[in-house]
Parts: structure tokens; sequence; C-alpha cells
């Protein structure tokens, strides 16, 4: 693994850690009658804490993608999702929990588990030459799912909704991820002219704009602790996916490397979990307010 992708990919993972703490701060208390809508981001950007966790979500994607223009998808994915280590590194800043066992725990399974995927699966890269057949398969399974995540949020916006937005806008992401690094060799290989001359491009602004409606609906209405692990969970996955199933990554496929990566993603997940969870991480305005309505009134 190159020394240069290991220290772009982290220090992508701390700016969108930091960037989603930010939003998550601003977001919820953005009106609720903006879920789901455009008008969110209108409200938001009004907002001076929510324009700067844009700003290192931004230069976090960028960092992404410089790495993904010099290593596989499916070595660059794992490494983002330690972007949950740096946010709860700033939650506990602002909440002063202390790390607990918890903390210890779910930290050494995250980077236990990211490690043992990179180490067993050896992930070699492909041409970015996407197979078309298998491309359009990929990404409209990933896109449907999506849609079909956030259409069930919408009839349960304060229950289970938040998490089924983050795992939608997960995927959208990793799809954007994959698009990204097609977009980065079209560049590369032609410049601009090449570069705007594809769809890539676009769909790479679409999908991006989308999963931050996803995103900021689902931080408006949770906490860090309900939405912020689906998001870490999902994008990765769909991001592996993508990478070995129209991109030509390459991983290791005997039994015992098999076995290992699939223990490595099991706890990473694990992993993202109970850093998710844990107390530091701020409760949203959303869920003060339901439990403020269930406490009992003084006589």
């Amino acid at each position: 693994m190159s020394v240069l992708v290991l220290v772009l990919a982290v220090s992508a993972a701390c700016c969108l850690g930091f960037g989603f703490v930010l939003q998550q701060n601003a977001a919820q208390r953005a009106p609720l009658n903006d879920f789901l809508s455009f008008r969110l981001l209108v409200d938001l950007v009004k907002v001076p804490r929510w324009l700067g966790g844009i700003a290192l979500m931004v230069v976090g994607m960028a960092l992404g993608a410089a790495a993904l223009g010099q290593g596989e998808l499916s070595l660059v994915e794992p490494l983002l999702a330690t972007n949950l280590l740096f946010a709860l590194a700033l939650s506990r800043r602002q909440t002063r929990q202390p790390l607990g066992r918890q903390g210890w725990a779910g930290l050494l399974l995250l980077a236990g588990g990211v490690s043992a995927f990179i180490v067993a699966g050896e992930p070699q890269g492909g041409s970015a030459t996407a197979d078309p057949t298998r491309q359009w398969l990929i990404i409209g399974a990933m896109i449907g799912l999506a849609l079909l995540l956030t259409a069930h949020a919408k009839r349960s916006r304060l229950n289970s909704g938040p998490v089924l937005l983050a795992l939608g806008a997960g995927l959208l992401y990793g799809v954007q991820d994959a698009l990204t690094r097609v977009s980065g060799e079209k560049f590369s290989e032609g410049g601009f002219a090449g570069l705007l001359t594809g769809w890539q491009p676009y769909a790479v602004l679409a999908l991006g704009v989308t999963g931050l409606v996803l995103v900021q609906s689902a931080f408006e209405t949770a906490s860090l602790r309900k939405s912020l692990p689906a998001l870490t969970a999902a994008q990765p996955i769909a991001g592996i996916i993508c990478g070995v199933g129209f991109l030509g990554d390459r991983l290791r496929t005997d039994a015992v490397a098999l076995s290992w990566e699939a223990g490595g993603l099991l706890a990473v997940i694990a992993g993202i979990v109970l850093l998710g969870m844990h107390p530091a991480m701020p409760t949203g305005a959303a869920e003060r307010a339901r439990a403020g309505q269930l406490q009992p009134q003084p006589q």
C-alpha cells in the first residue's frame, strides 16, 4: 500500500468526520417541514457552522478523489470509513465524554477490521474502463435500493427514517466514489475536453447533491448516533462492490483470504456501530424534543 494513498485517504476521512459533526450541529435546528426538500439546503446555507462543515466535506472529497487517483477503490473505501473516529474525537471535545470500554472496543474493531481486510485482500487495481453491462446493473441496483430506502423513510421520518436515509446516502456516495475514479482517469487521458464529454462527472454532481439532501435530512431528524454509523457502513461496502464489480479491482479469493476479508468487514461494521452509539455522540434536537414529551410533567 502506498504511503501517499494512506495519507490522502486518512486526511480525507479526518475532514469528512469533522465536517459531518458540524453539519449535524446545524441541521438539527432546521425546520422539520424541510425534510427531504432542497429547501433544507437553502435554509442551511445561511448557517456559518454548516458552511464550515460543507467546506471540510468538500476538502475531504477532493482528498478522497486524489487517493482514488493513486489507489484502488477497494483500498481507499475502508480507509475512508475511519471518518467516524474523527467525528467521535470532535464530539468528545464538545460533550466531554470519556472514551470508555465501548469507545476503545469500537476503535479497535474498526481499525483492526480495516487492516484485516486490506492485508488479507491485497487490493490490486484494474482498469477504470468499466464493463458496460455490469456497470449499469450495479449502479442501477444501488440507486434503486437508495430510492426504496428513501421512500420508506418518508413514512417513518422520526423512527427508522434517519437510518434508512443514511443508508441510502451511503449507497449513493459509494457509487459517486466509483464514478469519481472513472472521471479522474478520463481527465488524465483527455483533459477537460475528455472529461466533460462523458456522462460520469455530471452523474457525480447529481449523486453528490442528492446524497447531501438525504444526509442533511437524516441529520435534521436524528442524532449522529443513528445517522452516521449507517452512512459510514454503507459507503465502503457500495464502493467495494463497484470496484470489484465493474472497475476491475482484484481481491484475493482463496478460502483463507475470503474468510479474513469477510471477518474484516464485519469487524468494521461492528466498530462503526459501537462508535456511532457512543455517549459522546450528540443527541439531535428532534430526539430531545420527543424525549421531553415522554417525560412526566411536574404536578
